[in-house]
């Protein structure tokens, strides 16, 4: 473990306490005998408290922590299906700066627990660590590009780290004039919530703007102590977001995404992603079809408040970025009406205004960021967006042309 990695003295005692091989999980249940040879290729780690979940083989919390014999199948999956290691994308070791105004700083690649579906095993699941000085490089890319606003800290797990360390890494990019927002992207207060204290908690929150993004997956894991890790990060006023990935057999079922969705609520954690699982390999298994995603967002959409409804997204393969995934709520646009399918199944008609649009007014292709190439696209009649029939012609951001921002990723 590389210094930069080194834990709280609540991570320390976690690592020691926490299963790292199969023979642990046999103490309460039965496991086949073929996936201890996963161990060898993919590492293994479940905190006791995480252990605890589970009632009983082959449940959520099993599949998402405990080695599966199908992790070794050849699904012909590539390790690094978003393409986060490429050069175009990442500048600088560990960090990717996919779009025009943020970037994704990994400051370890340790975690608590490593989740069987991760989109990071190459790094999380085989890694050798992340050093200060990688870290003070990102840092130091991130000063170097006015053009980023927005500063992802994940990892592995960043409240793997220390709170000094944490807090010197918040620092140094606090201190950075053109970034903006922070953001904190932990699964901590899911899988060891007793990480989380007042003073971590009120730490992360003295660097405002400061965002977090936790990851539950199912209701069986916002606990008791889930929520009291939840209720101190809240009360120190970090916003709280929830990213859930899709995963067959844990919640791609839309009464368990309501029930999550509506106890995250209550711990003030609003559902921001529902990710189709990565095309990682050795995940295949977990993987649902889109089909069942569009699935519980058309079962969610007006069956509940839209606070309980995340966007639906793919991350695109090989560097394409996030995608969001909507149900056929749009039939028709013209410049007469639109033609709705409510949540119901009802048709819905909505007149258009007599008015021009902006773009017809303003001579402007929509709206856009300078220096953004434009294409326009021919759609009269055409089918469009979810099947929709567009009768107008639409501006098409073809392409991000950022020479004037050098060094800025095209996306």
């Amino acid at each position: 473990m590389s210094d930069s990695d080194s834990a709280s003295p609540y991570g320390v005692a976690a690592l020691k306490e926490a299963a790292t091989s199969l023979n642990a999980v046999r103490d309460k249940f039965e496991v086949p005998s073929d996936a201890d040879a996963v161990n060898q290729e993919y590492r293994m780690r479940i905190p006791t408290y995480y252990l605890g979940l589970i009632e009983k083989e082959g449940d959520p919390i099993w599949l998402q922590s405990v080695p599966d014999s199908r992790e070794l199948d050849d699904d012909n999956l590539p390790e690094d299906p978003l393409a986060e290691d490429k050069p175009e994308y990442s500048p600088v070791p560990h960090l990717t700066h996919r779009y025009p105004d943020r970037v994704l700083l990994l400051v370890t690649d340790r975690c608590p627990m490593y989740c069987r579906y991760c989109t990071r095993k190459r790094k999380t699941l085989k890694g050798s660590g992340v050093g200060s000085d990688t870290i003070q490089q990102g840092i130091d890319y991130i000063a170097a590009h006015p053009e980023v606003r927005d500063v992802i800290i994940s990892g592995g797990d960043p409240l793997m780290l220390s709170d000094e360390k944490l807090r010197s890494v918040l620092a140094r990019l606090r201190a950075i004039p053109h970034v903006q927002i922070l953001r904190v992207h932990t699964r901590m207060p899911c899988v060891q919530p007793q990480r989380v204290t007042k003073e971590l908690a009120e730490m992360i929150g003295s660097f405002k703007p400061v965002f977090m993004n936790v990851h539950f997956n199912h209701p069986r894991e916002v606990t008791d102590e889930a929520k009291r890790a939840l209720d101190l990060l809240a009360d120190a006023g970090i916003p709280l977001g929830n990213q859930t990935v899709l995963l067959r057999g844990v919640n791609d079922d839309p009464k368990v995404m309501m029930e999550l969705n509506h106890k995250l609520l209550m711990c003030r954690v609003k559902p921001y992603y529902l990710y189709q699982a990565d095309m990682v390999k050795s995940t295949d298994h977990l993987r649902t079809r889109v089909e069942d995603g569009i699935a519980i967002i058309q079962a969610l959409r007006g069956w509940t408040s839209g606070l309980a409804v995340p966007q639906y997204v793919i991350d695109g393969p090989d560097g394409g970025g996030k995608i969001p995934i909507v149900p056929q709520y749009l039939q028709k646009l013209d410049s007469d009406e639109v033609i709705l399918q409510n949540y119901q199944g009802r048709r819905i008609v909505y007149q258009q205004p007599s008015v021009p649009t902006r773009a017809e007014v303003t001579g402007e292709n929509g709206v856009f960021l300078p220096g953004q190439k434009i294409t326009q696209l021919e759609t009269n009649g055409a089918n469009g967006a979810n099947g929709a029939s567009i009768g107008k012609t639409l501006p098409v951001l073809d392409q991000y042309d950022f020479a004037a921002s050098e060094g800025c990723c095209d996306e």
